[in-house]
């Protein structure tokens, strides 16, 4: 694996095997390397010729000064960990070259980034997200990005971005990986206590408990709700939200008609956490529904 730490540097070696149409995939990141990453690293590698993998722990997604700064760093680990798990290119630049001096211009996505994460972290952080992605994009120029389907969201929004603006990159929603007691992985986890890591764990059977409701036979958003919002309060969790949205439109829904996402967040100790599940509605005579976000944003 090589290290890049510029952008001349990362288009140089990439610019031969763009020249040879050999595929080049994008794995962004942030650092703090778990098995959720490494699965989309694993799913580029086995599609693509060329793999690239950002690090970049980006500050203009950080709403607070405090979340940046507590952000666990450890390059020399990631490196090993993308290394093993086939990444032909790091690109790790330094934050003056992704925004130097004088840097002005912001790539914002509307509606989709407003409700949700948008509501309690503020425009500016999925105005973060999409101009660093949009740089990426316009740096590496993937045929492929690969993003998981824990940030639902965001890879709902980049996927937008992506169409509105007629890049040239397919986005591969990956499927949620999860420890064994179903929290799912994030490199915020780290910060838990071992009694915050246990109630964080109440996340995903609250998420279960709305879909348990939902497939017996409730169609009534605030009742499916009902069993999530007794599973946190068990935990002693206030969350942040708890919604059944429209996948297409992140909106929430008066009436369980058809396929919704089911979204979570709540601040468990010191980190904040997020999590999601499709909740599938069955069709009589349907095929069996897949399992991640499909490419038109529906599951």
């Amino acid at each position: 694996m090589n290290t890049v730490r510029t952008v001349a540097e990362v288009r140089a070696a990439l610019a031969e095997p763009r020249r040879a149409g050999r595929s080049i995939g994008l794995v962004p990141t942030m650092g703090a390397l778990h098995e959720g990453h490494l699965s989309l690293i694993r799913r580029a590698r086995s599609e693509c010729a060329v793999v690239v993998m950002s690090l970049f722990v980006n500050p203009t997604q950080f709403n607070e000064a405090g979340d940046l700064a507590a952000y666990p760093r450890d390059e020399h680990r990631d490196a090993q960990l993308a290394a093993a798990a086939g990444v032909d290119y790091l690109f790790a630049p330094a934050p003056d070259d992704v925004y130097p001096p004088g840097f002005a211009t912001t790539v914002a996505v509307a509606h989709l980034t407003e409700p949700l994460e948008g509501a309690h972290r503020g425009r500016a952080h999925f105005d973060g997200v999409t101009t660093v992605v949009t740089k990426l994009f316009n740096i590496v120029s993937p045929d492929v990005a690969y993003f998981g389907q824990k940030d639902a969201q965001q890879a709902i929004v980049v996927r937008r971005l992506v169409a509105d603006l007629n890049m040239a990159v397919r986005i591969e929603i990956c499927p949620t990986v999860r420890e064994a007691d179903g929290l799912a992985l994030s490199s915020r986890n780290v910060l838990l206590s071992a009694a915050d890591r246990t109630r964080a764990a109440s996340l995903h059977r609250t998420l279960q408990a709305v879909q348990h409701a939902v497939a017996r036979g409730e169609r009534d958003p605030s009742a499916a709700k009902a069993p999530g919002l007794a599973e946190l309060t068990a935990a002693d969790i206030e969350p942040d939200y708890l919604e059944l949205v429209a996948i297409e439109t992140l909106a929430p829904v008066d009436r369980i008609d058809g396929d919704v996402l089911a979204v979570v967040a709540a601040r468990v100790g010191p980190a904040r956490l997020i999590d999601n599940e499709i909740i599938r509605v069955a069709r009589p005579g349907g095929a069996a529904p897949g399992t991640e976000l499909s490419e038109n944003g529906r599951p």
